[in-house]
């Protein structure tokens, strides 16, 4: 089975990480007082929860819950929001679950912003694993994938959300290997963006569920240990090679993991390569060049971002 995606129109850049206050979406003063998940300010999005509240409170008297009574189902924001998306982001558990159980097995689970983010997706942003799992146990669908062509399980293991990720895994099994093998729209799957990310208990998990060690960036063809080297980080290029990571796996460049080490400071993982590279892959190939390794340069992945956006 495959991820559903939609042509990437419109992407947005990943703002500072740095500006957003974990776990509660707090904005640090920015130019752009906007929050991502498409309000136009964090005002409008208040009174847009408010007035959701206030529905749901109606309901509760409402004795056919699949009447018309739900105009809190069709309400949407300029940017595509529904009321679902809004309960997530500002952690109004209650009422959010109280919308998930009166929509199960609903389309109005799975309805994206304009940024494609469904509620799911939003509840792993924010580190909502109770609302994670009833989600997915009431239909949402962990295949749906963003403007960024990352569904729900590449944004835990871009965030090192290992709650989500365990709800995640645990209560998708069907879909599991087609969600920790497909790349978003930077050629990275789940095992690339824990690798980017440096969350080693990430990659131990998801190599033991079956993700493919060796698998190569559409792109560029690099590798988790290619990343590991890229990053100089000891630690991951440690776990990767425990794990049975190939050092001889070569990149579309005709670069092996150690011919990376080349120009790096680290000899620590230089010296753990070089032991394990074949002879004949030791030197670098004719063609290596300064812009050969240019080539190599990181991608939006691989900078900080915050997957809660600020629009311009």
């Amino acid at each position: 089975m495959d991820v559903r995606r939609v042509p990437d129109h419109g992407r947005m850049d990943y703002g500072d990480f740095d500006d957003m206050e974990a776990k509660h979406g707090k904005a640090m003063p920015c130019h752009e007082e906007r929050f991502d998940s498409g309000m136009d300010s964090i005002k409008e999005e208040e009174d847009a929860l408010g007035d959701a509240l206030l529905s749901l409170r109606e309901l509760s008297v409402c004795e056919d819950p699949a009447a018309e009574c739900e105009p809190w189902k069709t309400a949407v924001t300029e940017d595509g929001d529904t009321l679902l998306h809004l309960a997530v982001i500002h952690e109004a558990t209650d009422h959010a679950l109280q919308m998930i159980k009166l929509s199960r097995g609903q389309s109005f689970l799975n309805v994206q912003n304009h940024q494609r983010q469904t509620a799911l997706h939003l509840a792993v942003i924010t580190e909502q694993p109770q609302l994670v799992e009833k989600l997915l146990k009431a239909g949402a669908d962990p295949l749906l994938a963003d403007n960024g062509g990352n569904t729900a399980l590449h944004m835990a293991c871009k965030r090192g959300s290992l709650a989500c990720f365990g709800v995640i895994t645990q209560n998708c099994q069907s879909h599991l290997t087609a969600m920790v093998s497909f790349p978003n729209y930077n050629g990275h799957n789940c095992l690339h963006l824990a690798c980017i990310n440096g969350f080693i208990s990430l990659v131990e998990s998801l190599v033991q569920l079956g993700a493919d060690i060796n698998a190569q960036e559409p792109c560029s063809g690099r590798t988790a240990l290619h990343l590991a080297v890229d990053l100089q980080n000891p630690t991951l290029v440690r776990c990767l090679l425990e794990l049975g990571a190939n050092v001889n796996r070569l990149n579309y460049g005709g670069f092996a993991p150690y011919h990376l080490t080349y120009g790096r400071q680290n000899e620590e993982i230089r010296r753990r390569l070089m032991e394990r590279t074949a002879r004949e892959l030791r030197e670098l190939p004719d063609s290596e060049s300064e812009s050969d390794m240019e080539d190599l340069d990181t991608s939006e992945d691989e900078q900080m971002y915050d997957d809660i956006k600020f629009g311009k």
